[in-house]
């Protein structure tokens, strides 16, 4: 049994059943929605301390503050830059660029949503383009569904492509040493191909019906941009802190700082520009404000679930899974790498995919001697990234993501329902996989 363990789990139950059951519990009542997503995660997060699956200590470690960091991070930056009306300005112009027309404004969002989710991360992106997203679906009385299904994606297919465009490769990359480029060269091609596919359903599912009247289109064009900008100073200082948090997130391995602090010293960085010309008073006020926009709801649901899945992954059920696949391989490095790529991207969809690549990792190291080096294991290590990162598309909860986008859907008075997100988005999920499984074989065996 794992360290993590309290000596005394509840009723004398097996920790491998109650851990087991008890996330079978979660994800039902997370897929059924009668609750808030994240009461269902806190509240089973407790039941796995006080079942004494885990200690307080372990569940504590068991939490990603790097993920909760950046998220909180960026959340404050995007609340404070939004004063600004810079993400109007965005709406409006890229919006007047394809002449109003509902479906060009998707392809353009999808194609955005992408680059910046290889550049960035895909879920600085999304914290950026939703709020954006919903102000041009808005504006032109248009169903926000699509564009935000579209956008969720785009982020998680761009985030594929790049060193930093999403944990999972973040993880990979430094446990195996590989560099920016080598991501770029092994996965940005299959990324680009995916990517364009994804328009083709995208097109004959929505593309086909998305559509507004004459006028509303009109009244957008009508709008001039540079109205949009309402605190010229704002918009200096929140570009700055975003210009300098880009480049720290870009530059993040050769100076040796996590994500997760580069953001809240952004976040500290600009609460501190944004509030030094006012009275102390207004300074509460205004901080308060900022705060406020942070997503609570979604990041307390994180905690919650990165506290059950620790419970299920102590208790070994993660790696019974993992080395139940290897098993069924037999030895072939072919079929394994193939394995690999299915398995992790169903996963990936059931379990967030941090959690599935830290098990996944040392897993496949030890393979090193059955395949002849670890030279020989770099096909398994490109599967693994591309089914973590695109599987992420398959569920709500998939990827951190994923997650953002539902939040500000729920904000907006427009819920991304778990079910009906799911039974569309799997099916493509799983093609994606299909096309990378045709590249990962036709590239390496």
């Amino acid at each position: 049994m794992h360290e993590a363990h309290q000596a005394s789990i509840i009723f004398g139950l097996d920790p491998v059943w109650y851990s087991g059951v008890l996330f079978i519990l979660t994800y039902t009542l997370i897929v059924a929605e009668r609750l808030n997503r994240a009461i269902v995660a806190v509240s089973a997060a407790s039941l796995m301390v006080v079942g004494g699956v885990l200690t307080q200590e372990a569940a504590v470690q068991g939490i990603d503050f790097n993920t909760i960091g950046l998220l909180t991070g960026m959340m404050v930056i995007v609340g404070i830059t939004r004063k600004s009306g810079v993400f109007q300005y965005v709406a409006i112009w890229s919006t007047k660029k394809v002449n109003a027309d509902p479906w060009g404004i998707l392809v353009m969002l999808v194609l955005v949503t992408a680059v910046l989710s290889a550049l960035l991360d895909n879920v600085t992106t999304v914290l950026l383009i939703a709020p954006v997203t919903l102000l041009i679906t808005d504006e032109l009385k248009i169903n926000a569904y699509p564009y935000l299904f579209a956008e969720i994606f785009a982020s998680n297919i761009g985030g594929t492509a790049t060193l930093i465009g999403d944990p999972p490769n973040i993880m990979i990359g430094s446990a195996v040493g590989l560099s920016f480029n080598d991501f770029v060269i092994n996965l940005a091609p299959i990324s680009v191909v995916i990517l364009l596919l994804f328009l083709v359903p995208l097109y004959f599912i929505w593309g086909r019906k998305l559509s507004t009247s004459d006028e509303k289109r009109q009244t957008v064009m009508n709008h001039r941009e540079a109205d949009a900008i309402t605190d010229q100073r704002l918009l200096k200082q929140s570009l700055f802190v975003i210009t300098l948090v880009v480049t720290g997130f870009i530059m993040a391995h050769s100076i040796g700082a996590e994500p997760a602090t580069i953001a809240l010293f952004g976040a500290a960085l600009l609460l501190v520009l944004d509030n030094l010309p006012r009275s102390i008073e207004e300074q509460s006020e205004n901080v308060h404000k900022s705060f406020n926009e942070v997503e609570w709801t979604t990041i307390f649901f994180f905690i919650g679930l990165f506290i059950v899945v620790y419970g299920i992954e102590t208790t070994g059920i993660l790696e019974m899974l993992a080395e139940k696949v290897l098993n069924l391989t037999g030895g072939d490095r072919g079929v394994t790498a193939l394995a690999i790529l299915w398995v992790s991207a169903v996963a990936s969809a059931i379990v967030d995919n941090i959690p599935f690549v830290a098990t996944m990792i040392p897993l496949i190291e030890s393979m090193a001697p059955d395949f002849g080096g670890s030279d020989q294991l770099m096909p398994l290590w490109w599967s693994l990234a591309l089914g973590s990162c695109l599987g992420g598309n398959g569920s709500l909860i998939g990827a951190s993501a994923n997650l953002i986008v539902a939040g500000f859907a729920e904000r907006s008075g427009q819920p991304i329902r778990f079910l009906p997100f799911m039974l569309m988005a799997f099916p493509l999920m799983l093609a994606s996989i299909a096309v990378s499984t045709v590249y990962v074989y036709w590239r390496y065996f």
